[in-house]
């Protein structure tokens, strides 16, 4: 049998998919490694907020001041491993199921369309409140993910997606110092 030449599968030459996912993780958890250096025995478990966390978390009196910026940094802020751990789990698995299917730069946009409205939905409902996490572009991830499940044909309930869904949903509603707003925004 001669030797045939074959072009390589176009899953090797192409983009990775989850670039963005992966960046995102990556960034997140650096933000908050560095902003967890910065204070000199901060209780990385706790909710403990330092200086430099505060530098980045939203709330209507930072906007008041023009430091619009914080509409998107407040999505880079984590109040403890916990905290920036749940996010990430969940951000790694939305960006495996969604990434590859609409692509990464639709997959970013998705990420920073959902930030901002959770920045806007936690401003509405606790405008006072220092807010931050990335769990409010998460739950748009997820958000997507059900309507697009759905769209398909499946019942998001009979997925482990509607379940997760379902949990984090009563999981916001049930646990003092959520961000309701941040979450459903």
């Amino acid at each position: 049998m001669p030797f045939e030449f074959r072009r390589p599968s176009p899953r090797f030459t192409s983009t990775p998919p989850f670039v963005v996912s992966n960046a995102l993780i990556a960034i997140n958890v650096g933000l908050f490694i560095w902003m967890t250096l910065g204070a000199i025995g901060s209780d990385i478990f706790g909710t403990t907020s330092t200086d430099r966390t505060m530098d980045f978390v939203i709330s209507r009196i930072f906007l008041e001041q023009g430091e619009w910026y914080r509409l998107v940094s407040c999505g880079f802020v984590h109040f403890g491993v916990i905290h920036v751990g749940f996010n990430m789990v969940l951000l790694y698995q939305l960006g495996r199921l969604i990434e590859p299917v609409i692509g990464s730069l639709r997959f970013g946009l998705l990420y920073f369309a959902a930030l901002f409205g959770g920045s806007l939905g936690a401003l509405l409902l606790s405008p006072d409140a220092a807010t931050g996490g990335a769990s409010g572009a998460v739950f748009g991830l997820m958000a997507a993910s059900v309507v697009g499940v759905g769209q398909r044909g499946v019942n998001p309930l009979r997925t482990g997606l509607g379940v997760t869904f379902a949990i984090n949903v009563l999981f916001t509603l049930a646990v003092p110092g959520v961000s309701v707003g941040g979450h459903f925004g």
